[in-house]
């Protein structure tokens, strides 16, 4: 079972340059911490993927076992895990983040 989880877990992150692993959706988020991640991808003109994980508790637990990594949300850009809320607000208000989405050639709009 395991198996089959982090290969869709894989398949995600390597077909799609950004993919937040969230509760609820781009558009309607269903955790304080997935909206806060949602709102800076959003505010940097990111595309991005969402996978709700409430819908499939497979994914839920198997993004955990994935990264070793307790929380939800998780971000991945370019295939690489970024991290949860904080790492990534952090990464934000420092400039780290909009430097990493540079370094890999994803693209950003201004949405302001």
């Amino acid at each position: 079972m395991e198996n089959i989880v982090f290969d869709r877990i894989r398949k995600d992150i390597e077909s799609n340059d950004v993919v937040l692993y969230m509760k609820g959706n781009a558009i309607f988020p269903q955790c304080g911490f997935s909206a806060a991640v949602v709102q800076i991808l959003s505010q940097l003109g990111v595309p991005f993927k969402d996978i709700n994980v409430l819908e499939d508790s497979d994914i839920r637990q198997g993004i955990k076992d994935f990264t070793q990594w307790p929380t939800i949300p998780q971000l991945y850009v370019k295939g690489e895990f970024i991290g949860g809320c904080d790492i990534v607000r952090e990464m934000f208000e420092t400039g780290e983040l909009q430097d990493l989405m540079k370094d890999k050639n994803v693209p950003m709009h201004d949405a302001a």
